[in-house]
């Protein structure tokens, strides 16, 4: 027989209203996998190179991208920030999609830290060509702020989850390199890429100078990120990852979640994409709502919300009192990101939101 206390919880749990999160898949939550390997995991002091798990971690990474070494930085923007810093000089600047991660969304570290600006260009799809980064590549005249970098972004997250086409990505790091400049990949998703592309990420980054992925979007770990490159570029990597804060001593608890995340998870990672296309076919079908599901190749899905007279701040507003969390990419677009944590009787409840919000 339960308790009083018992029984008041249980009323309490099924009368709490069930949120569907698409704001980000950086809100998923560890499994139970990763929690149980996180309590048990070897630690050591990582600055002195001592956590086991850590060392695990950062081989294998460099294993499944066929890289020399890695390193496990806490954060996505550390990573490409380190890379940057390395990459270029005071003075120089980055050629990048004019959406990119690096430009928008990383507090202008590439300014403060490595004293660079960004040289952006526009592509609608967030894939940029080698004709259109060489019409962007500084003279080499004396007073002109000189290239130093040549950043893309696998898959491109505000232009909707799309993927560099193998042929341009590689193109586009051959001609960089026979002009003299490196080429920085943020693969914050590049296994959702990678599955899109239907090829390992070692074959799809193999011509970048360096590479930052995330564990903590659709990988699921609760933290973390990796920086792979030469054995030389991350012995320096380490070097100004402590200059950024980064030294965790006994993170190996953080890396035991990330190991399970980088092994088993992108195996997972076409369910998320399957929702996404649904997602995205279903809106096509509500009055007011702007949406081409041909579009959707990962697990993001951008609409325009102008139709309905309302802004995406108005509409995300209303969808939350629905229980639909979501985020906006602009003024008029409404972004949707699926995860592992949201499977497919959560996307109907999502659409039957978005189909209230419309009628009402």
């Amino acid at each position: 027989m339960s308790s009083p206390a018992t029984h008041a919880a249980d009323e309490l749990q099924t009368s709490r209203p069930t949120i569907v999160d698409l704001r980000s898949d950086t809100v998923t939550k560890p499994t139970p996998e990763m929690r149980i390997a996180m309590a048990e995991a070897e630690v050591g002091d990582d600055v002195y190179g001592e956590d086991p798990t850590i060392n695990r971690l950062e081989q294998r990474a460099a294993e499944i991208f066929g890289r020399e070494a890695a390193i496990f930085v806490p954060t996505g923007t550390m990573g490409n920030q380190i890379a940057i810093k390395l990459h270029t000089k005071p003075g120089q600047e980055i050629i990048c999609e004019e959406r990119g991660h690096i430009f928008n969304w990383e507090m202008a570290m590439l300014a403060w830290f490595s004293g660079c600006t960004v040289r952006p260009i526009y592509s609608e799809d967030g894939i940029l060509t080698w004709e259109m980064v060489r019409k962007q590549i500084s003279a080499r005249i004396y007073y002109r702020q000189q290239t130093g970098l040549v950043e893309l972004e696998n898959t491109h997250n505000m232009a909707g989850g799309t993927v560099y086409p193998q042929k341009i990505a590689d193109d586009i790091c051959d001609r960089a390199h026979e002009a003299g400049l490196p080429v920085h990949l943020d693969g914050a998703r590049i296994f959702n890429a990678a599955v899109a592309l239907g090829k390992p990420v070692a074959e799809i980054t193999r011509k970048f100078d360096s590479v930052m992925f995330c564990l903590s979007k659709g990988l699921g770990a609760p933290v973390g990120s990796l920086l792979v490159g030469n054995k030389t570029f991350i012995e320096q990597a380490r070097s100004v990852r402590k200059a950024l804060g980064g030294g965790m001593r006994q993170a190996g608890i953080l890396a035991a979640a990330g190991l399970i995340a980088l092994e088993k998870m992108p195996a997972r990672l076409h369910e998320d994409h399957a929702n996404a296309k649904f997602l995205a076919k279903g809106l096509a079908g509500l009055p007011g709502i702007d949406i081409d599901p041909a579009r959707v190749q990962t697990n993001i899905v951008i609409f325009d919300v102008s139709g309905t007279g309302m802004s995406a701040s108005e509409f995300t507003h209303k969808l939350a009192e629905k229980n639909l969390l979501a985020g906006t990419a602009d003024t008029q677009r409404v972004r949707f990101v699926t995860h592992m944590d949201v499977n497919r009787e959560a996307c109907e409840r999502a659409l039957e939101a978005v189909k209230q919000v419309v009628n009402d």
